[in-house]
């Protein structure tokens, strides 16, 4: 089964980032996509800052990272870059932990100036850790996420729309991978050694194919 960890890398529980990777948790779950979510604030901070990779909370966030067919990672922009948390987080992840994920980049800030923050200092690190599929970035600013009485969020029309194509990007990404996992599966097991397509690629330059039906003649 196709799984999606939704990975949230603010400090804190009710910041922009936050509410928009739990509104992605929430379509995907919504569409029938099994999600995971995970949050920075769940891992001890000595584990994180004294980079404890024997912990059992680092140890069951590789475990979950490796499961996982794609990734939302979610950040706050800072003075021009990610949150210094999610820097912690991800520097205990093994160097190859992104290999073969798909990754959505979701970040919040104070100003369209911030997006490029993505760029040129989180996309970098994904990179580092193996990511070669990464999705455009789901961006919105303090004035598209405006703060209601129930201290929730209410989303300006872009932002609604560019939540939409990000979570149909996903999707697409998501149900790609499957379908070319499966081709991979059903192709391994038509050439295995005892099926019509193995037993001719092992035949020998100058042997005749050995069928099953041959093979008890």
């Amino acid at each position: 089964m196709t799984t999606v960890l939704t990975l949230s890398g603010s400090p804190s529980p009710d910041s922009r980032s936050t509410f928009l990777v739990s509104t992605v948790a929430a379509r995907l779950h919504d569409l029938g996509i099994d999600n995971r979510s995970l949050d920075v604030r769940d891992i001890p901070a000595h584990d994180l800052l004294h980079a404890r990779f024997d912990s059992p909370a680092i140890v069951d966030l590789v475990n979950e990272v490796q499961r996982a067919d794609a990734i939302v990672i979610g950040t706050p922009i800072y003075k021009a870059a990610y949150s210094g948390v999610l820097k912690a987080l991800l520097d205990v992840l093994p160097q190859t932990a992104f290999h073969d994920k798909l990754i959505l980049p979701v970040a919040t800030g104070g100003s369209p100036a911030h997006f490029l923050a993505v760029d040129y200092a989180l996309k970098p690190v994904l990179s580092a850790l193996g990511a070669r599929h990464i999705l455009s970035t789901l961006f919105a600013t303090e004035a598209q996420l405006v703060r209601n009485a129930d201290r929730g969020y209410v989303f300006a029309d872009e932002v609604r729309t560019r939540l939409d194509d990000a979570v149909e990007q996903l999707m697409q990404g998501v149900v790609g991978k499957a379908r070319q996992a499966g081709n991979m599966r059903s192709n391994i097991r038509n050439n295995a050694p005892g099926t019509v397509a193995g037993n001719m690629r092992s035949a020998g330059p100058f042997e005749r194919p050995r069928t099953r039906a041959a093979a008890g003649a």
